[in-house]
């Protein structure tokens, strides 16, 4: 991306579902301050994710259950001062929806507060309710099936989800329950490739993958992952971008030209 990435048009849910449809890869990263935000967005990247993530690779936890609602409205804050063009998108915390009309306070807090454009939040079926109250109000959804990280002490691990029959079936169908309550983009995690391609195309919405292979409409990495900084054990779906790379921009910029051009995912970073 140009020096003229500020002038352009923002990237938004409609430009997200244009692209689905003229089968363009959406390149999505995740950040969690203002420089990092300008920097990912410069080197072309279209969605910025405030994870909760930053648990574990900023804060330094165990996993992402300990993040607190404060904790996301602060980093997504951070992040919105940083970016011009890209949408940004926030992550709902460990129980901060566990109702509806939670869900409503604390959206409205990542939007007014934090300037997100859109919230994401894990779950199935269970959330329909959820993501239709909150899309009714005009608040933008990204929806979470596969592996959910503020579920993992019940999953007993971070473990591939739906390799079996049963499983892959009813992600299929909480997918296209989740799109009819009116979530805009669907994030699948840690699941088959064919299921995930399967998913992908039985959505009209676009469908970003991490871990996921390559037939999804976009591609999501944590920061530190693609940059080959976290400690200790990489997940296999990640690859470490900063390999052969003078800078951190341009190894960002290896990454979107790779999710672009369909070079990444590998066949290797991902899951049967």
């Amino acid at each position: 991306m140009s020096g003229d990435a500020a002038h352009a048009n923002p990237i938004t849910v409609t430009t997200l579902r244009k692209m689905k449809r003229n089968a363009e890869k959406i390149v999505c990263l995740t950040a969690y301050d203002a420089s990092f935000a300008a920097l990912l967005e410069t080197a072309g990247v279209e969605v910025l994710l405030v994870g909760d993530s930053l648990g574990m690779v900023v804060q330094g936890r165990e996993t992402t259950v300990p993040v607190s609602m404060d904790e996301m409205v602060y980093h997504s804050a951070a992040v919105a001062r940083g970016r011009r063009r890209a949408l940004l998108m926030a992550d709902m915390p460990f129980m901060s929806y566990a109702t509806p009309e939670q869900a409503l306070r604390n959206a409205a807090r990542l939007m007014q507060e934090g300037g997100a454009h859109m919230v994401k939040l894990e779950g199935g079926a269970i959330q329909v309710e959820t993501v239709a109250q909150l899309t009714a109000r005009g608040i933008p959804v990204c929806a979470h099936l596969g592996l959910q990280p503020q579920s993992v002490h019940r999953l007993g691990g971070y473990r591939v989800q739906g390799r079996d029959e049963g499983a892959a079936r009813q992600m299929l169908q909480d997918a296209k329950s989740l799109q009819a309550a009116g979530a805009d983009v669907l994030l699948v995690e840690s699941i088959p490739t064919t299921l995930a391609a399967e998913i992908t195309g039985a959505v009209d919405i676009p469908v970003i993958g991490i871990g996921a292979g390559a037939d999804c409409d976009g591609q999501v990495l944590v920061l530190y992952d693609m940059l080959g900084i976290t400690p200790g054990h990489r997940p296999k779906f990640a690859r470490d971008f900063m390999l052969g790379q003078t800078s951190v921009r341009a190894a960002v910029e290896s990454y979107v030209l790779a999710v672009k051009s369909g070079v990444f995912p590998a066949t290797e970073h991902g899951f049967n």
